[in-house]
């Protein structure tokens, strides 16, 4: 009879949790996750100066940096998840609301990759990227230029160039892919072959961009939380000895 009691109280405790929890968590991932996407649009005049003009400088080279586009996908593939299960839904198993939470939890872990883990590339890939053909007029033939994010920085990296001379290509070791490529690193591009002379770096930290993995960490954070319940009546079911 006491354990009767027990699942029964405890079967109305998980069908509140299905009912009125599970959604009053969709509603706060989405309310932070449109947060987050908010911030890959442009800047309102609420921003600092500064603050606001290196936020549209990211915004404007986005469609040449890879890592901002996939962001933003991810965030709003999550969202898009999450609005289809809006309060007039009724979830039925606890397997319901895990795959849901697996689905949005797989978006936000890639979508924090792409910010965190800079693409490597290999110095012809970067010659012949968006970043190179964004530039009007051209570079100069000698210089290369990339720009990636690096967890809340945005960081300009400037590759300067000298073509090899034919007699000197018989000690020429193509580099790999990398992030950041190193002086004497070689290249062939077009039946020519370069190497890198010096390189620059610079480096910005952008607050909007450590806002946003905070906001991925929270949503992380509260998926994992709602997962976390529905596996403790999931082994109250398991392990209940009738």
């Amino acid at each position: 009879y006491i354990h009767r009691c027990q699942a029964s109280h405890s079967e109305e405790e998980f069908n509140w949790l299905l009912k009125e929890e599970v959604h009053a968590v969709l509603k706060q991932l989405q309310d932070i996750l449109k947060e987050a996407s908010r911030r890959f649009s442009i800047p309102t005049p609420g921003l600092e100066n500064l603050e606001g003009f290196i936020h549209l400088i990211i915004l404007t080279l986005s469609p040449s940096v890879p890592q901002i586009q996939d962001a933003r996908n991810h965030v709003n593939q999550a969202l898009q998840l999450l609005s289809g299960r809006d309060e007039s839904y009724h979830f039925k198993t606890g397997a319901e609301v895990n795959k849901l939470m697996d689905a949005v939890m797989l978006q936000l872990t890639r979508a924090r990759n792409r910010l965190t883990t800079p693409a490597a590339m290999t110095l012809p890939e970067l010659a012949t990227s968006g970043l190179m053909k964004m530039f009007t007029p051209p570079m100069p033939g000698d210089v290369m230029v990339n720009f990636y994010i690096n967890l809340s920085k945005l960081c300009l990296t400037v590759y300067q160039l000298h073509a090899m001379q034919p007699n000197t290509t018989k000690n020429f070791r193509p580099s790999g892919s990398s992030v950041l490529h190193n002086p004497g690193a070689m290249f062939e591009l077009n039946n020519a072959k370069f190497e890198v002379s010096q390189v620059h770096k610079v480096e910005c930290v952008v607050p909007w961009l450590n806002n946003t993995l905070i906001f991925f960490t929270i949503s992380l954070q509260l998926c994992q939380q709602l997962k976390d319940k529905i596996s403790v009546f999931s082994s109250f079911w398991n392990y209940r000895p009738f």
